[in-house]
C-alpha cells in the first residue's frame, strides 16, 4: 500500500515538473537582493514573487538568518508619501516570505522612501530601478 502511494506521488510530481519549469531559484546570498515595483504600487509582481520565494528557500535552508526588508521609491512625490509607499513595499515583500512559512520575527522592515536611490539620475530608465524592496542580512 505504501509503495503504491509513493509511486502515485512520484507520478504526480513528474507531471507537475513537465507542466512548466519553476523560476524559483535560491540565491547564493541574500544581501542586496531586490524586487521591483511598478510606479505608485506596492503590488508584488510574478517576477518579484519568484525572487522572494527564492529568498524564502534560502531562509528555510539557513534557519539562523534574519533579514531587514527596506522599501524604496523613485524621486517623484513628497517625502511623506514616499516613506509610506516604501513601507507598503517592504511589508508586501515581507508578507510573501511569511506566507511561505518564514517566521515574521526573522524579518524587520524599514522604509527609506526616496532618500536612498539605488541609481542616481532622473527619468523612467532610472526610476524603475529605485522602486524596490531590498533585502539585507542582519
Amino acid at each position: 500500500m505504501k509503495i503504491k502511494n509513493f509511486a502515485m506521488l512520484a507520478g504526480v510530481a513528474s507531471i507537475l515538473a513537465a507542466c512548466g519549469s519553476s523560476k524559483i531559484v535560491e540565491p547564493a546570498d541574500l544581501n542586496e537582493q531586490r524586487v521591483f515595483f511598478a510606479f505608485n504600487s506596492a503590488d508584488v509582481s510574478d517576477a518579484a514573487r519568484d525572487n522572494l520565494l527564492g529568498q524564502s528557500l534560502y531562509m528555510k535552508n539557513h534557519e539562523d538568518v534574519k533579514i531587514q526588508m527596506a522599501g524604496n521609491c523613485d524621486e517623484r512625490g513628497s517625502t511623506e508619501y514616499n516613506l509610506a509607499l516604501g513601507a507598503r513595499r517592504a511589508n508586501a515583500a515581507k508578507a510573501v516570505l511569511v506566507e511561505d512559512g518564514i517566521d515574521s520575527s526573522r524579518i524587520s522592515t524599514i522604509s527609506y522612501g526616496k532618500e536612498r536611490p539605488w541609481v542616481k539620475g532622473t527619468g523612467e530608465d532610472v526610476w524603475k530601478w529605485n522602486r524596490n524592496a531590498t533585502t539585507t542580512v542582519k
